[in-house]
């Protein structure tokens, strides 16, 4: 479409505080922009402004060759998503997902699909790889597989412009690879784009890169200008402070664990509706040791940790060992989920967002998402101490709705740490960080391997987030477990 698109004196207040600030931008006729920054620089309140999603004070026009201002149909692709059940609301729970009876009052991916009359749906679908997946309820697909939904519900819209906000997270290699592929046939097909992505993942076919920082237009970089495809994350991570190191020892001096083995799985099988989720996993860990599981988008790797964090319900008929007692054997969850600090895109998506970041952290130590008691004084101050071990403290009164979507992870990574517990299971635990802060979390993650026997499960795409102290890896394919010991 031909069109500018041109954003003059841009301010944007969150909770009071300011997020974007004075930004003046001008996006020229077939521009597609890239928008990248720190965490909690401002990239997806501009994308909301853009796309007239929030308030802001200041203009952003659109503008035609002759100046006259049209009113393009704009779609935003954000980040985080919502379902809505057969009765048209949001009222879903983490744990539903797994409850074969529960996750049949989700629409099914082609029932969601067909709720879009306009456009041409098979394109999208056949671009997208959906086909496997319409009649697969949306709450049971996986991350990466949420993702071309989102994006193929979109495109069957026609847009003029898409906003896509960080659109690569949680996707598998052939998933991102598959959609720099497909962002380039909309650049080709007309469509406008802006990207809001890290450098590591820009493609080199945008024409501009914007980078915010501190709410502000920092500089912008024409196409070429620097080298962007292909630039990786610094594999050596971010020392810690004195302060840190020595908080991180003070906090496991004491600890011990009265098992030897963390996690025994025999011949575990797994199926929904008759499709086969895992089969036959054999799965030992014991104390101290540290893996990684690997696999691509819909491989079952979300199924497999929550027959360990006692979210599934299959785990009872199966043989399955957790800390040494078998599953089903008079234990409750909540016995299992005391030894367990546990984090993930699913479990942040349906996290409550109307607490206070010192909830947020506090409601880890009891294993609720949301805070419904209050802690001791000995607890506040382990609260405390977390805080600023990851650089947070001074959000600790803000409430996690106010924050980005990286400073809502770290938010997360706190609440998984704040018991100290034996087994830390990290589902893509750097997804929304800055190179930064997930430099600085993978030192953390050390240094915690160094002084501790606790248990680590550590689940990415991204080989660089991946720390040194792993030395174990499990490689699922479509439901079938590989064991890589070396």
């Amino acid at each position: 479409m031909k069109m500018q698109i041109e954003c003059i004196n841009v301010f944007v207040q969150l909770g009071g505080k300011p997020v974007l600030k004075q930004i003046n931008l001008l996006i020229d006729t077939d521009e597609n922009l890239a928008i990248t920054g720190e965490s909690g620089s401002g990239k997806s309140s501009l994308a909301r402004a853009i796309s007239q999603k929030i308030f802001f004070r200041g203009e952003i026009n659109f503008l035609s060759e002759d100046r006259r201002k049209l009113s393009p149909h704009i779609i935003l692709i954000e980040q985080q998503h919502e379902f809505k059940n057969n009765s048209n609301v949001s009222n879903f729970y983490y744990q539903q997902r797994f409850n074969a009876c529960d996750a049949d009052d989700a629409l099914t991916v082609e029932a969601e699909l067909t709720k879009l009359q306009a456009g041409n749906n098979d394109e999208w679908i056949s671009l997208l790889g959906l086909k496997p997946l319409l009649d697969k309820p949306m709450i049971q697909l996986s991350n990466g597989e949420n993702k071309r939904l989102q994006l193929a519900k979109a495109l069957i819209q026609e847009p003029e412009l898409l906003i896509l906000d960080s659109p690569f997270t949680g996707l598998d290699i052939a998933g991102r690879a598959l959609l720099i592929n497909v962002i380039k046939q909309l650049i080709d097909k007309g469509i406008r784009i802006i990207l809001i992505a890290p450098l590591s993942e820009i493609p080199d076919y945008f024409d501009k890169t914007a980078v915010l920082k501190n709410g502000k237009l920092e500089r912008i970089y024409s196409k070429g200008e620097i080298g962007i495809t292909g630039q990786t994350l610094n594999s050596d991570a971010a020392a810690l402070s004195e302060n840190q190191v020595n908080a991180i020892k003070d906090i496991y001096a004491l600890q011990s664990f009265p098992f030897n083995e963390v996690v025994r799985m025999n011949d575990v099988n797994i199926s929904y509706n008759g499709k086969s989720i895992l089969t036959n996993i054999n799965w030992t860990i014991k104390k101290g040791e540290r893996w990684a599981v690997s696999g691509p988008n819909g491989a079952g790797k979300s199924t497999l940790l929550s027959l360990i964090t006692a979210d599934n319900p299959q785990a009872y008929a199966n043989d399955i060992w957790l800390f040494e007692r078998k599953r089903g054997s008079g234990e409750s969850i909540w016995e299992i989920k005391k030894n367990i600090g546990y984090v993930s895109p699913e479990l942040h998506l349906y996290f409550d967002k109307g607490i206070s970041v010192f909830d947020a952290v506090a409601s880890g130590l009891f294993d609720t998402i949301g805070l419904f008691r209050k802690p001791n004084n000995s607890q506040v101050e382990k609260i405390n101490v977390w805080l600023n071990v990851l650089g947070i403290e001074e959000l600790g009164t803000r409430m996690i709705h106010q924050l980005s979507l990286g400073q809502q992870r770290l938010v997360m990574l706190a609440r998984a740490l704040v018991k100290a517990p034996p087994l830390l299971i990290l589902d893509e635990p750097c997804q929304g960080l800055d190179i930064t802060q997930t430099n600085g979390f993978r030192s953390l993650i050390e240094a915690i391997c160094q002084v501790s026997d606790t248990s680590l499960i550590y689940v990415s795409h991204y080989i660089n987030d991946i720390p040194n102290s792993i030395q174990q890896k499990l490689n699922l394919r479509e439901g079938n477990a590989i064991q890589d010991l070396n």
